[in-house]
């Protein structure tokens, strides 16, 4: 598939840029401003891709996507796992005992609260960590930092006062690549494949137990199981799922069947292979 662009959420700079170069280093990176409106320019053909991040391993889930993701009507064709790396950013020839206040997002402060303290920094909330680079830059003040990437620090023009300051050395962004038009991976036994779906449970006795047990029975591995409310009920909740295999395959086609059973709705969103990063981590004991 040729990509010639690829929308992201955030502002130039931002880890979701560097995600789009990194997978699709010939696109070019489309920048809005919410992940509303990126979906939609999917959606409309504005760009022919989207790679939105959908969980970290420091934050947990991306708040918001798993309410839009399943209304987008778009479907995930990729995944992709980033290492984060922050670093603290500044005026050039501005000094580390100089600097008095830094601005990120809520996450990025989070994630960086060590050089946070060392410093005695006090921690302003940015929308993102690319808007916090350029929101120094603009203010032209030497007391004031921003935690962001190297690229929001070249594009920004400011320099790297301190470089990877993150609390945690395995901090990593997992990120879905979306389409308008769906593209399956092919069954295959030499390349493992992640399914994604969303469903609904009947509103019955032990219907999630019940729904659940097919994959059990089948041995069928369930990497991921989010839930959240729907329309403002707390009667309605709504489940996205991750699991090992490929829909046409006997297993899962037994075990999705059986959910579907138990199920007032169950939409797949994507068939797509596994990133080498799942599979390599899988073989260190991770169990995602």
């Amino acid at each position: 598939m040729t990509v010639q662009k690829i929308a992201y959420q955030g502002e130039p700079g931002a880890n979701s840029e560097i995600a789009c170069r990194t997978v699709y280093p010939g696109a070019t990176p489309i920048a809005y401003d919410t992940f509303e409106d990126a979906l939609s320019a999917i959606a409309e053909g504005e760009a022919e891709l989207g790679m939105i991040p959908i969980e970290n391993s420091i934050a947990g889930r991306v708040a918001d996507i798993h309410h839009l993701l399943p209304r987008a009507n778009l479907h995930v064709i990729g995944e992709h796992f980033m290492p984060i790396d922050f670093q603290l950013l500044g005026l050039k020839g501005a000094k580390l005992g100089d600097v008095k206040s830094v601005y990120s997002h809520v996450h990025a402060l989070g994630q960086c609260r060590k050089i946070i303290r060392e410093l005695r920094l006090f921690p302003h909330v940015a929308a993102d960590t690319a808007g916090s680079a350029r929101q120094v830059a603009e203010w032209a003040d030497p007391s004031k930092t921003s935690i962001a990437t190297s690229l929001a620090g070249e594009i920004y023009g400011l320099e790297v006062l301190a470089r990877d300051i993150g609390d945690e050395p395995n901090n990593t962004t997992r990120f879905v690549i979306l389409s308008r038009t769906p593209a399956w991976a092919a069954p295959s036994t030499a390349a493992p494949t992640v399914t994604s779906f969303v469903f609904r449970v009947r509103n019955v006795p032990a219907a999630l137990y019940k729904a659940l047990g097919g994959f059990a029975t089948n041995g069928v591995n369930m990497t991921k199981l989010e839930s959240y409310m729907v329309g403002g009920h707390f009667t309605a909740t709504q489940f996205l799922a991750d699991v090992d295999g490929h829909p046409e395959e006997p297993a899962l086609a037994r075990a999705l069947e059986e959910l579907a059973f138990f199920c007032k709705e169950l939409k797949i969103l994507g068939v797509y292979p596994a990133h080498p990063f799942r599979i390599e981590s899988r073989a260190n004991g991770w169990d995602g």
